[in-house]
């Protein structure tokens, strides 16, 4: 999590494209057209105005950009190289704390869900503990393609809510 402080909404809508880009371009992972697009869309009046604008982008992509977007984010309790990001809300989840059964558990899981859905289970793990996302892993591999299209995206949604609340302020 960042620790510094938060950018005012003033300065966000004063920038430059690649200063816009370079600032916001993690907030959706690895997928910094996001923010390039939603740069047109300025000024913004608040954070959550720039939250929905940059949501509205994703939306409008076509669909194998977003599955593009969805693929970019990392297998939850991987222990692989993740971003800033996903390293501090997975640590905060003690995902990174998994007892080698709880892990071979979440690998099962996310190799069964990512074979079923083309891409990795996505959650927003922030306040939530193991046991918890491990439920949801269970239910959501049952869903069928276009609800785990549109679950992936609202978790999305929270996921960028929070790093930009981290980022930015109100």
């Amino acid at each position: 999590m960042r620790t510094k402080l938060r950018i005012p909404m003033l300065v966000i809508s004063k920038m430059s494209r690649e200063q816009f880009t370079e600032v916001l371009g993690g907030i959706f992972e690895h997928a910094p057209w996001v923010a390039a697009s939603a740069w047109e869309l300025r000024p913004f009046k608040s954070r959550k105005e720039l939250h929905d604008r940059m949501m509205d982008v994703v939306k409008r992509a076509p669909k194998e950009t977003v599955t593009a977007l969805f693929r970019g984010h990392p297998d939850l309790a991987t222990r692989l190289q993740v971003t800033e990001y996903s390293a501090s809300e997975q640590h905060g989840a003690g995902l990174d704390q998994l007892t080698q059964e709880e892990y071979e558990h979440f690998v099962a899981y996310n190799r069964d869900y990512t074979e079923k859905f083309g891409f990795p289970f996505i959650m927003a793990v922030k306040g939530k503990g193991r046991s918890e996302i491990l439920i949801a892993m269970k239910t959501r591999i049952n869903h069928s393609e276009a609800e785990e299209r549109e679950t992936a995206l609202v978790e999305i949604g929270k996921i960028t809510g929070f790093r930009m609340e981290d980022l930015l302020e109100a």
